[in-house]
């Protein structure tokens, strides 16, 4: 086998090749017949030595290739015999005449043919057998129909659908067949039609009156058809859609009717016009003395009435359906329309309802359970009325509330009513002797800073609600009678806060304000005291000596105190930075205080605030709510559930505290417009401090309250968190408008320049008369003592921020110091608040720590150098921080030695005395 040569490789030129490049080489110039015939030799040449090489090849195995020969000559004798055969056998297979396949072809189809025929004839008997069926059973329908056996017709259009579907699957899509259906389609429709006609005048329920009759005779027809076989006989879908209809109308007309309205049912048994009987049951107008108990009778004799004329005769398929149907819609209906609406809202008429529910779980396990194939597991009605204290409570707790927040929601589109409280304090004066001094830890403590707690004006009382004031449970013996206060030997300064003004109170001008009954107890006149407009009524002469050993508490009017914890921490750093701590240390009531007093150690003292009329609606609401509940846990009407974690009556209880939280939460929202408003934000301090001390009452005078002691505590102490939020909340909002006012005068620079002066005038005036008209407002609101603070502490805001504003000033020619020194002067005029009698002297500087500061400021702006010196040495300045005094000096005069040497006295610091 000769070895194939690869593609890639080069292969021989032929002959053929080599002679066809040269004739494609030569040109028409250079072809002639010598290269013609040079052409034709090698040609020659070519073929000769091909013919060399086959025969040099054969001869080289002559053998094997005359094999091969051989070989090759019978092969091609064997294929012709072959083929001579083959035509032969096709023409024995195919021939159309003798050929196998034709014949044996022809005999097929012969036997398909009576094969068909065979089947056909088959399909064609069986088919009309089927047919003769069909038609037999249609008219057998027919006839049923006809003559109105309409119970026996419905079987037998069961009968004939059924063979209509296991017709042949010829006779399936005939003609014929498909009229049958027809037909039967329209019987069906009929017999149906017909069925609920006779069902609709066997079974009737209208608004009036139920009529069920055992039987019914049909159009066409003498026999009676009982109510059974007409129930059973109706479709699954018709007879679900009656029965849907049926237990609608009996909800309706009877079972709900029945709860909602007081009616008689009468049941009887009449005849109707064929000479049948008809069960009927009607409704009649009930009589003048029909109670609730009656409604529960009523659903009894309904369902009586229909399990022994209806129930019996439903079909198996309905018979437990159909009244286990009824049974959540009667539950439904009992709970919502009789014993919920008949939940008393007083505990009097808790026995009846009681009796009710106890007649509800009866009729539950008797008739829902037993009769009607209820859920005998569930029990809602039973576990509703075994709960049914605490439904009570928190309907009872709902009603309160909503009447709460009816009451909260009409006080803020109302009217501002308000009535008096009278703020009593007991106050503790300590002794002196006539030489004693102040010593630092007391003029440090005046000011209250170590005290943690937020600002307290000891217990108040409504002046309408007399009993009990102080709200001792245990009855003391009378106190001894006491000494006289032993008169002062020296004018009291402390006199002119009013502490001992016996002046009789006044009667309110406000037409909303309550004033007492009660006429306070008289005392020996000290002295008059004049109060101007006195919205307070302060009758000091009313102070009365408290009980032995009762625990002294701050003054009536005590001094400024530091700023709670529960203002934010930006509102804290605004008030102290407007000057509510008194700088270096030092309080002012080392100034004012008289070293020789001589005092009771305990005084009571009254005050008089002004509170909203709805606060007293509020605390009446919560002691109303603690009654009811103590009421209802002794009353032992309801028995302690074994699946109740608390006694009876402490849901409405706990309502006392929901009332005050609703009252907080809900307030503030419903009235922020007024709220808005400075006389809003302090009345509603006073409401909350009110409402606070009235909880507290309640506490000390209901001991027997654990279970809702620790809420009324948190909502009084949450009560005096918010008092005192708004108070200074109200407080930091004045200073802020002022601080706007004074931002306007851009520092109080360029005061030379005339009309830069008369906008700073124009800022103080406006500061001035702002600042009066709130402490106007606030003098009908607040009692006396708060009344100092809050103004004191705007008043120091204001002047704080001038001190500020001017002592940053770092050149101050004489002109602009006249100007500002006037300017500050007119603020003067705020010392005219903190004064209540004109011979008495002010004590604005217990209340307003930057007074003094700023009254020297005023001086020193126009004072001499020697003056400034003087009044260091004395140790005036002493409120001035050292560098504020060396800043002012530079701002006031000019670059002298005088000038360096008062710089460095002032540098070594204040004075030690």
């Amino acid at each position: 086998m000769a070895f194939l040569v690869p593609s890639h490789l080069p292969r021989k030129d032929d002959v053929s090749s080599q002679i066809l490049s040269k004739l494609d080489s030569v040109t028409f110039q250079t072809l002639d017949s010598a290269v013609a015939s040079s052409w034709r030799t090698e040609l020659d040449e070519s073929i000769r030595l091909s013919k060399k090489q086959i025969h040099d090849r054969i001869h080289a195995d002559l053998p094997a290739f005359e094999a091969q020969l051989v070989s090759a000559k019978s092969a091609q004798q064997r294929l012709c015999a072959l083929s001579s055969d083959v035509d032969a056998l096709h023409r024995a297979v195919r021939d159309p005449e003798s050929g196998t396949t034709p014949v044996l072809l022809e005999a097929l189809r012969r036997h398909q043919a009576l094969a068909q025929a065979s089947l056909n004839a088959d399909v064609m008997h069986a088919s009309l057998l089927h047919l003769s069926k069909c038609k037999a059973q249609l008219e057998s329908i027919q006839k049923l129909v006809e003559s109105g056996d309409l119970p026996a017709a419905v079987p037998a259009s069961t009968q004939l659908s059924q063979l209509l579907e296991a017709a042949p699957a010829p006779l399936s899509e005939a003609t014929i067949t498909m009229n049958i259906k027809t037909e039967l389609r329209v019987l069906t429709n009929r017999v149906e039609e017909l069925l609920s006609n006779a069902y609709t005048q066997s079974v009737v329920v209208s608004s009036t009156q139920v009529l069920i009759k055992p039987s019914i005779i049909l159009p066409n027809s003498q026999t009676p058809i009982p109510l059974s076989a007409l129930l059973s006989s109706l479709s699954s879908s018709a007879l679900s859609a009656h029965m849907t209809s049926l237990r609608r109308d009996v909800t309706t007309h009877y079972i709900d009717y029945s709860l909602d309205h007081p009616t008689t049912l009468t049941v009887s048994k009449e005849p109707d016009q064929s000479g049948l009987f008809v069960h009927k049951m009607q409704r009649c107008p009930p009589p003048p003395t029909s109670c609730d108990a009656t409604r529960l009778g009523n659903l009894s004799r309904i369902l009586d009435f229909f399990s022994e004329r209806l129930f019996p005769c439903l079909p198996q398929s309905q018979r437990d359906n159909f009244p286990r149907s009824l049974s959540n819609p009667l539950i439904t209906s009992i709970m919502t329309r009789l014993l919920i609406p008949s939940l008393p809202s007083k505990l009097e008429a808790l026995p009846a309802f009681l009796e009710l529910a106890k007649d509800a779980v009866d009729f539950e396990a008797r008739y829902l359970n037993e009769l009607l194939k209820g859920n005998a597991f569930e029990r809602e009605i039973k576990g509703w009325v075994d709960n049914v204290c605490a439904h009570y409570e928190r309907g009872r707790r709902l009603h309160i509330l909503d009447g709460v927040r009816a009451a909260i929601r009409a006080s803020s589109t109302g009217g501002k009513e308000t009535f008096s409280v009278e703020l009593v304090t007991i106050l503790e004066i300590p002794q002196t002797n006539s030489d004693a001094k102040a010593t630092p830890s007391s003029v440090a403590d005046a000011w209250s800073f170590d005290d943690s707690q937020s600002f307290k004006t000891g217990s108040s009382k409504s002046t309408i609600d007399t009993d009990d004031a102080w709200g001792f449970d245990e009855e003391v013996e009378a106190p001894e009678k006491l000494p006289d206060p032993v008169p002062d030997l020296e004018p009291d300064p402390s006199d002119a806060w009013g502490w001992n003004n016996d002046e009789p109170a006044e009667e309110p001008t406000d037409a909303n304000t309550e004033q007492s009954t009660e006429p306070a107890p008289e005392e020996p006149l000290e002295e008059d005291g004049v109060w101007d407009d006195d919205p307070w009524g302060d009758d000091s002469g009313a102070n009365e000596l408290a009980p032995p050993g009762h625990p002294p508490t701050t003054p009536s009017i005590p001094p400024p105190q530091p700023i709670p914890a529960l203002l934010p921490a930006d509102v804290q750093q605004k008030i102290s930075s407007n000057g509510y701590q008194q700088s270096n240390g030092h309080g002012p009531n080392g100034i004012c205080q008289s070293s020789k007093s001589s005092r009771d150690p305990s005084s009571v003292s009254r005050e008089l605030y002004s509170a909203s009329v709805l606060t007293k609606h509020v605390i009446q609401v919560v002691e109303d709510a603690l009654h009811e509940g103590k009421a209802l846990e002794s009353s032992g009407i309801f028995a302690h559930s074994p699946t109740s974690t608390s006694p009876p009556g402490t849901l409405i209880m706990q309502s006392s505290a929901l009332v005050l939280d609703l009252y907080r939460a809900l307030y503030p929202v419903v009235a922020a417009s007024r709220l808005s408003q400075p006389a809003g934000q302090m009345q509603f301090s006073n409401d909350c401090h009110y409402l606070s001390e009235e909880v507290n009452r309640v506490l000390r005078s209901e001991p027997r309250v654990p279970t809702v002691k620790a809420k009324l505590e948190e909502c009084r102490d949450d009560l005096k968190v918010l008092a005192d939020s708004w108070f200074y909340l109200g407080i930091e909002k004045q200073v802020s408008a002022l601080g706007d006012i004074l931002a306007g005068t851009d520092g109080f620079t360029d005061t030379s320049d005339q009309e830069c002066y008369d906008e700073c005038e124009m800022a103080i005036t406006r500061v001035l008369r702002d600042v009066r008209s709130v402490a106007h407002t606030w003098k009908f609101i607040l009692p006396k003592s708060k009344y100092y603070v809050a103004v004191g502490m705007v008043v120091d805001g204001v002047l704080s921020q001038i001190l500020e504003d001017i002592l940053a000033i770092s050149d101050i020619p004489e002109v602009e110091s006249h100007k500002l020194s006037e300017l500050c002067r007119i603020l003067s005029a705020l010392e005219g608040l903190f004064v209540e009698n004109t011979s008495e002297s002010s004590f604005v500087v217990s209340y307003v720590p930057s007074w003094l500061k700023f009254s020297y400021l005023s001086e020193l702006l126009e004072a001499s150098m020697a003056d400034l010196t003087y009044l260091f040495e004395e140790g005036a300045l002493v409120d001035f921080e050292i560098d504020e005094l060396a800043q002012l000096v530079r701002a006031l005069f000019a670059d002298t030695p005088l000038r360096t040497k008062t710089l460095d006295k002032i540098m070594g610091g204040h004075p030690v005395r």
